[in-house]
């Protein structure tokens, strides 16, 4: 199976930048297309962004256009997202995920999910 693995969250003020990194391993993880998802408090969680196999096309809700980009290395296996300009809105647990087409990804139904990790924007 893929597991996925979350890395690169932590405190940061308003307008700030964090880089999140997503490791994968097991099978073919190059197969997949990955995204990330937040949820916040007393929230339910909603997409962010996500990215194809090659990462040729991606995709982000509205909320971080402009502000948040998606990269992925498939030599290294990793799934970035870079968060510039961070607002207090974005304070959230990312969750990475991965699944076989954008498709099932940004409708969050991906085979995999990843622990989280919290990130915190202060006023």
């Amino acid at each position: 199976q893929v597991q996925l693995v979350e890395s690169g969250g932590g405190l940061v003020q308003a307008g700030g930048s964090l880089r999140l990194s997503c490791a994968a391993s097991g099978r073919t993880p190059g197969y997949y297309a990955m995204g990330w998802f937040r949820q916040a408090p007393g929230k339910e969680r909603e997409f962010v962004a996500a990215i194809s196999r090659l990462g040729i096309s991606t995709t982000y809700t509205d909320a971080v256009k402009g502000r948040f980009t998606i990269s992925r290395d498939n030599a290294k296996n990793t799934v970035y997202l870079q968060m510039n300009s961070l607002k207090r809105e974005d304070t959230a647990i990312y969750y990475c995920a991965a699944g076989p087409n954008l498709r099932t990804v940004v409708g969050g139904i991906g085979d995999y999910w990843g622990q989280g990790t919290q990130v915190t924007v202060s006023s």
